[in-house]
């Protein structure tokens, strides 16, 4: 009994006090604190984390779509992020409640753009946008399910059972494998559309009178960039564990490297897009915009911070082969990006809900409700590693024949 007590707690329990931790915090806050800040930081934060979720699931949707075999256990684990959808699309009705508090241009003269800008439409449209993509993400899920489950048994209840539901009636393999490309390509431009939706509407339209119609694209490549990063930190960590047989050959670290270092440049590239031709064309209420985020005091740091850590340290860094092959070293480089890119966000909201502030208004409360939505992210995708141990083995050979065709 004494060894029992002195064992130390499961991953599960501390990923659950986080996230309890986290939304004390911020229930704190919003009631009887500064309610507006704690809405805020739960704004950004579910941007954050649920651009994580998504664009990690676009990896195993874009090697299936492809038929990169390359691929092998990276896609497995990064349809874990899956598990969690459901809580991103609660966490988007959540944010209903603190609707006065993280649009800014409530009350204010949007000199026609109330048709668009009226908050029952936009949380409607938003909310019809993320059913559709976790509902075409959730159906790839469970036609790639049926490929790792038959090929590879199932020791969970819940494998188990789906395994009982495919065994009763026969299925065409081929035409489930069909299905299964038809989603990861619907899922693919629900990604794209939906991700775009959602960055102009909670993010662009925090300055209703600025826009860019890159903005959109600018949304998306920066949740691919992100996502792949914690496909990296995730993979890298249970490799690295010997408490299970996952296992991620040397050249799939350097070809899931490569891609994370091409969308650092992707990232740069959107971003210098739109700056290059606000810039040239020198019109006030477009440029007005960026030279409060990237030059006046006090959010000029921030941005040089965000462009160092997010380009051109990984740029220099991820030149080098030998890099890409170490999972420790990816682990720093990607949680420091995912890092810089947080703070991305709260440099295209915070001026929005700060004007003319003299210190960078970032302190506990953002970490603080960060803390608890990342107890939320690694809870869903622990629990789906529990409830699915069959993708922690490797990839077979036969899956991949059954799948392509």
């Amino acid at each position: 009994m004494a060894a029992n007590n002195n064992r130390p707690p499961s991953l599960m329990k501390i990923f659950t006090s986080l996230a309890a931790a986290g939304g004390l915090i911020f229930i704190a806050m919003a009631t009887i604190g500064d309610s507006a800040r704690a809405w805020q930081a739960y704004l950004l934060n579910f941007l954050f984390f649920s651009a994580i979720a998504q664009g990690a699931v676009l990896f195993s949707a874009l090697m299936h779509t492809v038929k990169a075999r390359w691929s092998g256990p990276l896609a497995d684990v990064a349809e874990s992020f899956a598990a969690f959808f459901p809580v991103s699309l609660v966490l988007f009705l959540i944010l209903f409640l603190g609707r006065q508090y993280v649009f800014p241009w409530l009350h204010q003269d949007l000199h026609g753009k109330e048709v668009w800008l009226n908050v029952p439409f936009l949380f409607g449209r938003d909310f019809i946008g993320l059913c559709l993509l976790y509902g075409f993400g959730l159906a790839f899920l469970y036609h790639r399910l049926y490929f790792t489950l038959k090929t590879r048994g199932a020791t969970g209840p819940l494998g188990r059972r789906l395994l009982e539901r495919w065994d009763s009636k026969p299925l065409d393999e081929r035409r489930f494998a069909e299905r299964t490309t038809v989603f990861a390509i619907l899922y693919l431009l629900a990604f794209a559309l939906v991700l775009s939706l959602i960055g102009y509407d909670l993010v662009m339209a925090a300055d209703p009178h600025w826009y860019s119609t890159l903005f959109g694209a600018y949304s998306f490549v920066k949740s691919v960039y992100i996502g792949f990063g914690a496909l990296i930190v995730l993979s890298a960590i249970l490799h690295m564990s010997e408490k299970n047989g996952y296992q991620v050959e040397e050249h799939q670290f350097h070809d899931i490297g490569k891609l994370f270092f091409a969308f650092c440049l992707v990232w740069a590239d959107f971003f210098y897009a739109q700056f290059v031709v606000i810039w040239y064309g020198n019109i006030p209420e477009e440029t007005s915009y960026i030279i409060e985020r990237t030059m006046a005091a006090p959010w000029s740091a921030l941005a040089w911070t965000i462009f160092i850590g997010c380009f051109v340290a990984p740029f220099i860094i991820l030149i080098n082969r030998r890099i890409k092959t170490r999972p420790k070293a990816m682990t720093v480089i990607c949680l420091a990006v995912m890092f810089g890119i947080w703070l991305e966000h709260y440099l295209l909201l915070g001026p929005a809900f700060h004007h003319h502030a003299k210190h960078l208004p970032l302190g506990w409360v953002e970490a603080a409700v960060g803390v608890g939505f990342f107890g939320l992210l690694a809870m869903s995708v622990t629990s789906y590693l529990k409830r699915f141990p069959e993708i922690l083995g490797g990839r077979s050979e036969d899956k991949m024949a059954v799948e392509t065709g």
